[in-house]
């Protein structure tokens, strides 16, 4: 299985996963879509990939980051919607949709706490602390490795952590230092938001998250949903190279702008096992 990101950060986010199991016919999906149309092609097209290679689109929550533009690229590309119930009503509301695209057949109404499939690709999703109506996060699985993401979520929990023990991969926000964010020209009621126990991880978060997981199945990460403005990736680099480099689990950072290339689980932990042979 291979993963990667069409972009992350507050002005839109995509994940990519893509199954191994058939060469031929690989299982492709995206989790969440918050660019245009026009710039989600784009950045598709950097993957390699056209929009009509994309499976299925598995939404997380409805911010617009993540939601902005999932009906539209649903609509044009006749692309199946996997959402809670809370998403799904939160998009009627903000009139990302309306109610007869559930006639359509593409929208998938699911569970936070069970298990579905999209061809050879199961995904596992879980509830996690957010200002949203049903988010969840989610481990993507094609039998053999797990990829687990954590983004968009304020505070651990141990639901989560025993979640995320199962990912060979994980793609986990970082999010904002806390002095940037005290000092930064936010508003008092965004920093409460931000910073709180429904918003999003902080970098010292992330670590204590990190440092629960190393030890386990963990081999890879990627640093996720970084702040432009509280926050900064050699920061984040150094705070993880000192929990994860001691581990032997590699790291890479997710930016903005182009996200980060496809990384093949497979290859990685078989150079990893060469590596340690």
């Amino acid at each position: 299985m291979r993963f990667s990101s069409l972009g992350s950060g507050s002005e839109g986010n995509a994940w990519l996963f893509e199954s191994s199991n058939d060469q031929v016919s690989p299982t492709r999906i995206m989790v969440d879509c918050g660019f245009t149309i026009k710039g989600t092609v784009a950045r598709l097209d950097r993957m390699g990939l056209s929009p009509e290679q994309v499976d299925a689109l598995i939404v997380t929550h409805e911010h617009d980051d993540h939601l902005g533009g999932v009906f539209k690229f649903s609509r044009k590309f006749n692309t199946p919607v996997f959402l809670t119930h809370g998403t799904w009503r939160a998009a009627l509301r903000t009139k990302r949709t309306d109610p007869s695209y559930l006639q359509t057949g593409l929208v998938n109404l699911i569970e936070s706490h069970q298990a579905f499939e999209v061809g050879s690709l199961s995904i596992q999703p879980f509830p996690v602390p957010h200002d949203a109506l049903e988010p969840i996060q989610m481990l993507v699985s094609d039998g053999q490795y797990h990829v687990g993401i954590l983004t968009d979520c304020g505070s651990s929990t141990p639901h989560l952590v025993r979640m995320l023990g199962k990912a060979d991969a994980l793609i986990l926000e970082s999010n904002h230092c806390p002095d940037m964010l005290l000092q930064s020209p936010y508003p008092d009621s965004l920093k409460r938001r931000v910073g709180g126990n429904y918003g999003h991880l902080s970098n010292q978060t992330a670590c204590e998250i990190l440092r629960s997981l190393v030890g386990g199945k963990l081999r890879f990460a990627v640093a996720a949903h970084l702040s432009k403005n509280t926050n900064d990736a050699k920061l984040v680099r150094t705070m993880w190279n000192d929990i994860l480099a001691p581990a032997g689990v590699r790291f890479g950072v997710a930016c903005q702008e182009n996200g980060f290339d496809w990384w093949n689980v497979r290859d990685m932990l078989t150079a990893d096992n060469t590596a340690q042979a």
